[in-house]
């Protein structure tokens, strides 16, 4: 390789001006057409995955709906310890964004809005802060906060806009785990009943985590008779397991509703050969949940499965076999272990899919079955909480990452191993 460039700095080194330039020019225009072949796939990436990736993570950490509605009152507090007496002039910095208010309904509406969240009883007090900042005909100078309402002699109140004034917030992430911070700015659990984001997120990875244990215990077997069977049987066996990643999601979810129901193919079956006398509940439960999912997620642990087995020779099972290991013995402790990283890429290709599952437990599950999705798309378009709805979404992300490098060093030890 030395050699090679050592040759071709020599032979550059021998070559006129004028025959420099045309080379220079077709180096140069080579590396023009590759980057242009790369752009568009760059721009897609940019425009589809990094903008709206950034956007999330904005959303999740910046709120700046207090300060933008309240923009006079976001700087006098910001010289507010937080525990002397509120000074007239701060007070007179709320009324005057109070007045303001009245003409930008939308702005202001966005910052009642995220104060009424972070501390009940704002919206109502803001509306009639409102009201009387409008029955003063512009001389807001006469209205007197405590002759208005007894709750802005409570500094919690105060206290809950200058924390809110901040455009850098936790207060999405905290909610996105059931907490928030109280009147003192200290952190604390939600009461009990208010919020059930952590109870979801759990059950989210617990139903991800059975649905990996079902697609391990099927999809190994299943991979290995694959492997050993040949012609037109392997054939049929991989085409079973492809023509699911053809057919649409939504599809084979509804589908799944048509099997499972009441008087579906598998209750109508068990009830023809007298197996039972009841139609069995098998939707809208954990198990049409664990059914669905396990089954649409299937080929993603069997396909890296069949892989990694026929990347094993042929011959090191018979080999364990003459030398007197019986069949479990010789599948345990010499074809398991070369095909281990095959199985953990698998689970955690199913790991990472089933965390993020909406439509099929949306259609096949029932209220107790939802999972972090469904929450995410509540409160984008049941409350248009983007900010909360962003934040949970974040904790989806990091985990996704977590196991996604988990996945990628996996995948980098089977490479090495030459797997």
């Amino acid at each position: 390789m030395k050699e090679a460039q050592v040759h071709a700095s020599g032979y550059g080194s021998h070559m006129s001006s004028a025959e420099r330039i045309p080379l220079l020019r077709r180096i140069g225009g080579g590396r023009l057409k590759a980057v242009a072949l790369v752009l568009p796939l760059a721009v897609f990436l940019f425009v589809f995955f990094a903008l709206p990736l950034y956007n999330v993570l904005k959303t999740a950490v910046v709120n700046d709906a207090v300060k933008v509605g309240l923009p006079r009152t976001s700087v006098a507090i910001s010289k507010w310890d937080g525990k002397a007496d509120v000074s007239p002039a701060l007070q007179g910095a709320l009324l005057a964004d109070v007045a303001a208010g009245s003409n930008d309904q939308e702005r202001m509406g966005d910052a009642v809005r995220q104060l009424n969240a972070d501390l009940p009883g704002f919206r109502s007090l803001m509306a009639k802060t409102q009201r009387a900042v409008s029955n003063a005909d512009g001389d807001v100078s006469s209205v007197k906060l405590a002759d208005v309402d007894d709750r802005w002699t409570d500094l919690s109140f105060w206290r809950t806009i200058k924390r809110d004034s901040h455009v850098l917030t936790d207060n999405n992430l905290l909610a996105a785990l059931d907490m928030h911070r109280d009147a003192s700015g200290e952190v604390e659990s939600l009461p009990d009943g208010t919020s059930a984001n952590r109870l979801i997120i759990g059950r989210t990875f617990l139903v991800a985590f059975l649905v990996t244990l079902v697609c391990v215990l099927i999809g190994v077997p299943y991979a290995l008779i694959a492997s050993r069977v040949t012609g037109w049987r392997r054939s049929v066996m991989l085409t079973m397991v492809l023509i699911p990643l053809w057919t649409s999601l939504l599809v084979r979810s509804a589908a799944w509703v048509v099997i499972l129901q009441d008087h579906g193919i598998i209750n109508d079956t068990l009830i023809a050969v007298g197996a039972i006398t009841h139609p069995i509940q098998l939707i809208y439960n954990r198990v049409g949940v664990l059914l669905a999912m396990s089954q649409v997620l299937l080929p993603f642990m069997v396909l890296p499965v069949y892989s990694a087995i026929q990347a094993v020779p042929k011959n090191l099972m018979p080999a364990a076999s003459s030398l007197g290991a019986k069949p479990v013995t010789a599948f345990v402790k010499v074809l398991l272990p070369l095909i281990l990283s095959g199985i953990v890429s698998g689970a955690l290709l199913v790991f990472m899919s089933a965390i993020g599952y909406y439509i099929t437990p949306t259609l096949v599950g029932g209220a107790g079955d939802q999972m972090i999705s469904s929450v995410i798309a509540f409160y984008a378009t049941g409350t248009a909480d983007w900010g909360r709805a962003a934040a949970l979404g974040l904790i989806l992300l990091c985990a996704t990452l977590v196991l996604y490098v988990a996945y990628a060093r996996v995948s980098k030890s089977n490479a090495l191993m030459g797997e």
